[in-house]
Parts: structure tokens; sequence; C-alpha cells
């Protein structure tokens, strides 16, 4: 069973982004809100379809496969929701590679980062740009974030 283990931070400030390469993503979903989450990605040359399961802590079922490009642009047509643009960036910090993501768009002003673990109670060292933890405020999922963007949140 392939499971995803993620935790979500936010950033304290931009010093990870010092010589780092980014990967232009869009990404859309296929269904409605619910108990699954059916996405396709294109990222850089690469494309994806990915199936996950509800989340139970910082945990759920993941499966993804790679599809052809063109078969990923015409799925992207069928999006629920608004396209999700991003560009993400991996980072290798302490033996483990950090996902961070810059979003444009309607979410433009958003960086996420995350780390996937193999258990739940993994310990790591953060690095010192990592801030506030995030992992359950649901809002801050991408899936979220196409039905509700970050420039309408009411941030106080």
């Amino acid at each position: 069973m392939n499971i995803e283990i993620e935790r979500k931070f936010l950033l304290k400030d931009d010093s990870w982004k010092k010589n780092a390469v980014g990967t232009h993503y869009a990404q859309g979903y296929l269904n409605r809100p619910g108990e699954i989450t059916v996405r396709v990605r294109i990222a850089g040359e690469k494309a994806f379809l990915t199936i996950k399961s509800k989340t139970k802590g910082i945990s759920r079922q993941e499966f993804e496969y790679e599809i052809p490009k063109q078969d990923a642009r015409e799925l992207l047509k069928l999006s629920q929701t608004p396209v999700v643009e991003k560009i993400r960036y991996k980072i290798e910090y302490a033996g483990k590679c950090w996902e961070i993501d810059e979003f444009s768009g309607k979410n433009e002003g958003l960086v996420v980062a995350e780390i996937e673990l193999n258990a739940e109670n993994e310990s790591f060292e953060k690095p010192e740009w990592i801030g506030k933890e995030v992992s359950d405020d649901k809002r801050y999922f991408n899936s979220s974030l196409a039905r509700n963007p970050f420039s309408e949140w009411h941030l106080s």
C-alpha cells in the first residue's frame, strides 16, 4: 500500500531560494470535494494522474501514475476547479528532500514547504528558514487552494 506521510510548513524568509532551480507545475482536480482526491498534474515535461485517500492525521494513501503530457492537457480541461499553478523547488537538507511550492495566480504570495516522512513520528532537522507548521490546516492542501485561493482568505 502506498502511504504518503507529509508535514507542511510556512517559511520565515526566502533564504532557501539561493541557487534553487524550480519546475513549473499546473494541476487540476477531476472530482468534487469528498473522501478522495483525483488530480492531474503537469510538472515540467512530465505528467501524472494521482489518486489520494482522505487524510488521517498527516497520512493518506496515494497512487500516482505517469501519463502522456497531451492526455494531461486534455484532462486539465475537465478540472472541476481552477488550475493551481506554482513553481516547485527541491532542497536537500540534513538528508531529507524539502519541496517548496511558490504559488502564482490567485494563490500568489503563498509559499509552503513540505517534507515527506517514512513514519508519522519520524524525527528530522528543520532548516532555519522553516516557520509555523500548517500540516493540520486543510486550507493549505493544494486541492483546497484550488477551491478557496489564498488571495480570498481574510487574514487578520
